[in-house]
């Protein structure tokens, strides 16, 4: 397969399957070069460290830890459970809330490591440091079963709502703090409480990750060259430009409350109970 394939593959690729193509490429790329170097050093720049002073030195491994894995076993059980989240997450909503609560989850989960770690004496004295996207993935599945708590989904032969699942995984994290791997299990808390607030956040119409997708937007951009257009430019008239951009809101704002109205009714009811045209309407909406 050529490079130019490879390319086009990738962006063929929905959001969470571009996700874990990176920490499958990240994974790869860290296992060569430490087995070949025999060395971690550059292993140690991207992990997130339980020491203040680490994260001021480098503040880009509160996100980064999240993209590295400790082994294939830890890798292989985070993808295939983001793939099969993702399948439910992305049926309702779209690839910019998908990737606002996986970045988010992985800020929130390394917050309450570093927080916790400081905080509590009984982690004084352990040399520690936090890789995996579990935190993400936790975010990811709990602003799911917050949203539509009610759906069914099938666990081998049982049938179990989506908010009992959310709390089976939460309760299974809790218990297992005090017997290893503790820093883990604390950055999932921190990830899923992001996804809960997130979801119940949005129910109510706030969006508390704007202000941090048009962060995103704006450092992508710094990165981004725009080829120049031959295009003649059509000059517009103040007027005409108010009465086009509110016409674009009203419109905006219309669909929104049409899905709105659509993931209440799933709230409520269940993802079954929508009518044909209901499906396609958010099916088509996830897609713009």
């Amino acid at each position: 397969m050529t490079k130019n394939e490879l390319i086009t593959k990738f962006k063929s690729l929905n959001v969470a399957e571009k996700l874990i193509a990176i920490n499958l490429i990240v994974f790869l790329f860290f296992g060569l070069t430490g087995f070949l170097f025999k060395t971690s050093v550059l292993y140690d720049w991207f992990v997130l460290s339980k020491e203040f002073s680490d994260l001021l030195t480098k503040p880009w491994t509160v996100f980064t830890y999240s993209f590295l894995h400790q082994g294939f076993l830890h890798l292989l059980f985070n993808m295939v459970t983001l793939y099969y989240v993702s399948k439910l997450f992305l049926t309702r909503f779209n690839a910019k809330l998908f990737l606002n609560t996986y970045l988010l989850g992985a800020l929130l989960g390394g917050a309450l490591f570093l927080i916790s770690y400081n905080l509590f004496p009984v982690f004084n004295n352990q040399l520690s440091y936090l890789v995996g996207a579990s935190a993400s993935v936790m975010a990811v599945l709990i602003f799911v079963c917050a949203s539509l708590p009610q759906t069914e989904v099938s666990i081998f032969t049982f049938r179990v709502k989506l908010w009992q699942l959310g709390v089976f995984f939460v309760v299974l994290d809790l218990i297992q703090i005090p017997y290893g791997n503790s820093g883990g299990h604390l950055a999932h808390i921190g990830g899923a409480l992001f996804g809960y607030i997130y979801a119940s956040q949005l129910k109510k119409g706030n969006d508390i990750a704007k202000g941090f997708e048009k962060l995103m937007a704006t450092i992508v951009s710094w990165f981004s060259f725009k080829k120049t257009s031959n295009l003649k430019t059509v000059h517009k008239t103040r007027s005409e430009k108010r009465a086009s951009g509110k016409t674009i809101y009203q419109k905006k704002r219309i669909k929104q409350e049409q899905i709105d109205a659509i993931l209440d009714k799933i709230s409520k009811s269940g993802y079954e109970s929508l009518s044909k045209e209901e499906k396609a309407f958010l099916f088509q909406s996830d897609k713009d």
